[in-house]
Formats: structure tokens, sequence, C-alpha cells
């Protein structure tokens, strides 16, 4: 982009990486988004996976899953959602009565009608348009994409293995209100089903890691809800074959303080924070990189979120350093 980093907020902030895979990957007669997004609670408030500068041509596919995994929100973030969502709901089934074959002769005949606007929009919603009734047809008469977002489908016994046997703490208050059940651990069969769909790029959350206050009670939880869902796919994918294939990322926005606060929490610390790679046919295994014994500051070889998203995009065939994005 020929923008300087002052003007890049008035365009939209910087593009998510699913979203550059979409400008970058994406063909005609995909079957299913090149990115998708499950994102929940604070990360989808925020909106981490805009298409920035890119436009709503490249934004991620998000469905609704709050029906599988109910995550309540606080007031504030409850009116954020609707805020970013603008009341749009992204369904997969067809209207009564609507076949594959009249959608696609409804589609092309709207594609003769838009063509006169599509030429007087300068913003990219006409052409926005155009790209999701194209992929809602691909998706809409494949429904390779649909099935896979369709836990049901899943053999039994997998379903288990991605359900940990550990019991949620019945706590009340602000901190009990917006916790994850263990039943989240299954948003990771979610993304294994989507991948084996054709889906580029998943993301997904944990909710409640940002433990301002109860950090032990509630680390003792979510670890090991994350340590059995992570190891749960890893094992998945290399029993069938698709551990080089894909590769997982695993981490946050920043740290937590080395210090607890009155509290009892840790705040936020972006002086050093940890990720964790899996997969990918990466050399794994091994510990890169080092902090002082408070875990406050980096100690030797530091690796930057940039250096793992360079990385990351080599991995899927894409030059970092070389590859320009028009807006």
């Amino acid at each position: 982009s020929g923008f300087t980093e002052k003007d890049l907020p008035g365009v939209g902030g910087r593009p998510a990486m699913g979203c550059v895979l979409n400008k970058l990957l994406d063909k005609s007669g995909d079957t299913a988004p090149g990115f998708v997004d499950l994102m929940q609670g604070r990360p989808f408030v925020r909106n981490s996976a805009r298409p920035g500068f890119l436009g709503v041509t490249h934004s991620a596919y998000r469905p609704d899953i709050s029906h599988l995994f109910p995550l309540a929100l606080s007031v504030g973030m409850k009116a954020e959602v609707e805020k970013q969502s603008f009341g749009r709901s992204e369904s997969l089934a067809l209207s009564q009565g609507l076949t594959a074959s009249r959608l696609e002769d409804r589609a092309a005949l709207r594609q003769g009608l838009d063509g006169i606007r599509r030429e007087l929009d300068a913003h990219g919603s006409m052409s926005a348009f155009d790209k999701f009734t194209q992929l809602s047809l691909g998706i809409l008469t494949s429904g390779k994409f649909a099935d896979a977002l369709d836990l049901a489908k899943e053999n039994p016994k997998v379903l288990a293995r991605y359900t940990p046997r550990i019991v949620a703490p019945e706590w009340t208050g602000a901190v009990g209100e917006t916790m994850e059940s263990p039943q989240a651990a299954q948003k990771f069969l979610l993304a294994r089903r989507l991948v084996e769909a054709g889906v580029r790029c998943v993301s997904l959350s944990i909710g409640d890691f940002d433990t301002h206050e109860a950090n032990f009670p509630r680390i003792r939880y979510l670890g090991p809800l994350l340590d059995h869902a992570l190891d749960t796919l890893v094992t998945d994918l290399d029993e069938r074959g698709m551990l080089d294939d894909v590769l997982i990322v695993v981490w946050g926005e920043f740290g937590r303080s080395p210090k607890i606060s009155p509290n009892g929490g840790r705040e936020h610390w972006p002086q050093v924070a940890m990720g964790i790679l899996a997969g990918g046919g990466l050399k794994t295994g091994q510990v890169i990189g080092s902090t002082d014994r408070h875990a406050a500051a980096v100690a030797s070889r530091p690796v930057h979120y940039q250096d793992v998203f360079a990385m990351m995009y080599r991995h899927l065939g894409i030059d970092a350093q070389s590859t320009i994005l028009t807006d």
C-alpha cells in the first residue's frame, strides 16, 4: 500500500492475515471461504479479523456459532457486537422453495442488471456483493462447507475426544459470567473440519484469559482446557496425515504482568509474551528465545509477531518481502 502509517486508520487499518489470503489466493469456483473467523467475545468485538484497507470484498466469513458455544458478554460488549455485525446473520440454508438451479438463474440475471451500478461504485461495495454472491453459490450448491460446520456429522468418538472431562468452576459475579464451558475445546474440531473442507485460514478464540482478577483459579481451569484442545488437535491431525500441511499458532496479543495485582490478577504486559507453534512441517520440540527469571523482559533471541507472520506467509508460498498489496 502507498499509505503512510499515519494514514492507515482512516482507511480501515491493516488487514488481518486471513483477509490478505482472501485477496491473494482466492479463486473463482472455490466451494469454501478462504478465511473463516470463529472468534467470540473480545477478539470479535475489537474486529481483529478486519479487512482493513483491502475493503469488504476480502472480509472473513463469520458463521454464527453462539448456539454451539454460548459465551456471555458484558452489556457494553453486546452493544459493540451489534455495531460490528450490523445485525447481519450469515446463513448457509436455502430459502424454502428456492432450488440451486433457480438460484443460479437469479445470479445470472442479477449480474446483468447490476453491471451499470458496479461501474459507478468506487468503494468496492458492489463488487463485494458480487463476490459474496459467487461464494454463496459455491457453498450452497456443494454442501461441503455447510457440512463442515455441522458437528452432528462428526464421528461421536472423535467428538468425545475433543471434550475434556473437566468441570467449570461455579463462580458468581462478573468473573463467571463470561467464562467458556469445557465444550469450547470443540472449536478446535470445528477448525479441523473447516480446513478439510478447503478453508485456508481459521481463527478461533478461547475466552477469559484476560485475568485482571482471580488469575489463579481461572488459569487452573483454562490451562487444562486449552492443553486438552491443542493436544487433541495435534494428535488428530497427525493421525489423519494432515499435520505437516496445517500450521497451528496459539497466542494472545500480549503477555501478563509478572506481579500479582491487589485483585489477585495479572495486568496487560506488552513487553514480552509467549506463542506456541505446531505442525506445518516445522522443526518442533524446541524453545526459541528466553526471558529473565520473572518473565518480565526478553533475555535472548527476541521474536516479533512480524517474524511469525512472515514465516506463515512463506509456508503458504507468499514472499512477505516482495508481495505488494494494492488497495
